[in-house]
């Protein structure tokens, strides 16, 4: 943990200087692609240990559910419908009972240890499954399945809790994305094999030999994953599991925006939950498919999901960019809404084939809806996670982790009572179903980015930047990761903050004249990012002390402070005079300062190169811009002049720049 600053100027030269020497408050450069951790030991072990145990799950999932259609309601007496939804019940239980044990044992233990123990109680489990199966023990694998869904919870919290341990920060989306990739092609192709291989002449012998098999893969991968730090090794783990089970979620519930992202999780498995339930009878009663059709929209769902996630990463530039959230709820609701629309197929007299279903006029459009479904869908949960892991504590994380799939669990149940009672007693349509879904998204949207302004204000600013700009920036890299540190830059138009918002990895807090800070709409944007107002000595002196004092309890919090020492917009494209309130800053709290430079931003509408910002149409679209970062400047050494010789140095101008800043 980063030492707080203190209030002494050596305690804070001390923590910048360790932190420089070390390199530990900077991210690594050479930005790779995330595919590139598939050849890291610090990911592939872990990212094959998930994915056969998720695998494993669905073969065995599945290949009961046919075998419950077709053989074990004799054995049992009872209607395949009351079993299937009896083994549902029994997979989803452990969740709610054993989550928050299995969060305090996560927190407690070495992460890797827990992981392999965790496998080789898959094993046993496997392989008495194997033996079930070969007996036809219908009774056994319904034991046996309510324990794989307890196997399935104790792993839920480590799962994402141990990426940060082995990521570098712009490496967690990314991570995140391939996981959550993973996940869905492994439930595919599991649910595509447990319902093929149950169904081969000695269909109950493969399964079982398949199931132990992939159970001691996925341990064999878990081996390679490297050790962890033990976060709270003192931790007392309570085994009251009703009451650990509230009071886990309270503890959430204090965090907010952890909070709302675990709320916004759930509510994406709830729609997934609901769509996915519905599609075998979608398919057979509404679009006249068969089987082969269900397979291709469960595979085109699985691959959009998988696009999604992999285009998160690439969309946010490896930093948990919330405004995704946003983009992916309107993409769900809007294709949601089209999928109502788009099912009107021409009816046929029995069930088509693939073949025949691609022929049908309108089939391209559902499997179009299917797949963006998908993609919105990973852009929507992709950040999520990545952000309950960033903004959770290391001690707790797997504690967070673990009230987010009791909240999950209970939105799937309510996915399944919500389609009994508006399918089944209501008589809702299942094309209606999917328009309430649609519409229900849009409001709980709505309501997220009321509660929570900053998922708004991020998607805003992600939109200014990747649609007004060719946004680009270098050397960010040089912000400390962690601890206070001031920005400095000169300021060219109304989109500067913005622009350092969209690029920064680190919430960063501003100091924004006054005036600037009420402007319509840019008040929304800097309210939600916490900006600090500031005013003159000559108009305000009151205020100008009220915001050099929150500046400081900023710092002093080790959070990052961005000021623009010119105080004002460039009028001529020059860079102003520093005013020495940066000295001011740091005389008061010691903190590293890092300069930086905007390029490109003097002639577009929001700047005062053609008179007054915003006083005529734009003239410029999509043009070309930069931010680059400098080293950080040990506070003994800052000066107002010499932060502005370092800017100046910063903004030389590339040809490709001055040509179009010069239109």
């Amino acid at each position: 943990m980063h030492k707080r600053i203190s209030q002494t100027g050596q305690a804070t030269r001390n923590d910048w200087a360790e932190n420089t020497s070390k390199g530990g408050g900077f991210a690594a450069k050479g930005q790779r692609g995330p595919l590139e951790l598939m050849y890291s030991r610090r990911f592939a072990p872990f990212f094959w240990t998930q994915f056969m145990g998720a695998f494993n799950d669905n073969v065995f999932k599945n290949a009961l559910m046919l075998l419950i259609a077709f053989t074990a309601s004799r054995q049992l007496g009872a209607s395949s419908d009351v079993i299937i939804n009896l083994a549902a019940g029994l997979f989803i239980l452990p969740f709610f009972l054993f989550s928050a044990t299995a969060g305090q044992i996560a927190d407690k233990m070495e992460k890797s240890l827990l992981i392999r123990r965790i496998k080789m109680l898959e094993i046993a489990i496997m392989a008495v499954a194997g033996l079930a199966f070969y007996t036809g023990s219908t009774v056994l694998l319904l034991g046996l399945l309510f324990l794989m869904g307890s196997q399935s919870a104790f792993f839920g919290p480590v799962k994402y809790s141990i990426m940060p341990e082995h990521l570098k920060s712009e490496e967690i989306v990314g991570g995140n994305a391939l996981v959550e990739m993973g996940t869905f092609i492994a439930i595919l192709l599991g649910t595509l094999c447990g319902g093929v291989w149950i169904q081969l002449p000695n269909g109950t012998q493969t399964i079982g030999f398949v199931l132990v098999g992939v159970a001691l893969i996925g341990w064999w991968a878990s081996h390679k994953i490297p050790p962890t730090v033990v976060h709270s090794p003192n931790l007392t783990v309570r085994w009251n599991l009703v009451c650990e089970t509230f009071r886990t979620i309270g503890h959430a519930r204090r965090q907010r925006s952890v909070f709302q992202s675990i709320l916004g999780i759930s509510w994406f498995w709830l729609l997934g939950a609901a769509y996915l339930t519905q599609l075998p009878n979608f398919t057979k009663t509404v679009l006249m498919g068969d089987e082969s059709v269900v397979t291709l929209l469960l595979t085109l769902f699985s691959i959009g999901v998988g696009i999604g996630s992999i285009l998160c990463e690439r969309l946010s530039d490896k930093k948990v960019e919330l405004g995704l959230v946003p983009l992916g709820s309107l993409g769900l609701s809007l294709f949601g809404m089209d999928l109502f629309w788009a099912c009107r197929l021409p009816q046929s007299q029995e069930l088509l084939s693939l073949t025949r279903f691609l022929a049908v006029s309108g089939s391209w459009r559902v499997m179009m809806d299917v797949v963006m479904i998908g993609v919105f869908g990973g852009l929507y949960i992709v950040p999520l996670f990545a952000m309950i892991q960033t903004r959770t504590r290391p001690k707790e994380r797997a504690r967070m982790i673990a009230a987010n799939n009791i909240v999950n669990a209970l939105f799937m149940v309510l996915a399944s009572v919500a389609g009994a009672v508006l399918i089944g007693v209501a008589g809702v349509s299942i094309p209606v179903f999917f328009l309430l879904l649609a519409l229900a998204n849009t409001a709980v949207g709505l309501y997220i980015c009321w509660l929570v302004p900053e998922f708004a204000m991020r998607f805003l600013v992600w939109a200014i930047t990747h649609t007004l700009y060719r946004f680009r920036h270098r050397d960010l890299d040089r912000i400390p990761e962690t601890g206070p540190a001031v920005l400095v830059c000169n300021h060219v138009s109304y989109m500067d903050a913005l622009l350092i918002i969209g690029a920064c990895r680190r919430p960063v807090r501003f100091v924004i004249y006054e005036p600037i800070y009420r402007l319509f709409l840019l008040n929304f944007v800097f309210r939600a990012a916490r900006a600090i107002p500031i005013a003159s000595h000559r108009t305000n002196p009151k205020g100008l002390k009220n915001a050099f004092d929150e500046i400081a309890k900023a710092l002093e919090k080790g959070e990052v402070v961005c000021i623009f020492p010119e105080g004002q917009l460039t009028r001529d494209g020059s860079l102003g005079i520093f005013k020495r309130g940066i000295e001011r800053i740091v005389a008061r709290n010691p903190v590293p300062v890092v300069p930086m430079a905007l390029k490109g931003l003097w002639g577009s509408f929001f700047s005062h190169k053609n008179g007054h910002a915003m006083a005529c149409l734009p003239r410029r679209f999509w043009s070309r811009v930069e931010l680059v970062a400098g080293f950080p400047i040990d506070p003994v050494n800052v000066t107002a002049n010499g932060l502005r010789e370092r800017v100046l140095k910063l903004w030389h101008v590339n040809p490709k720049l001055k040509k179009e800043g010069a239109r």
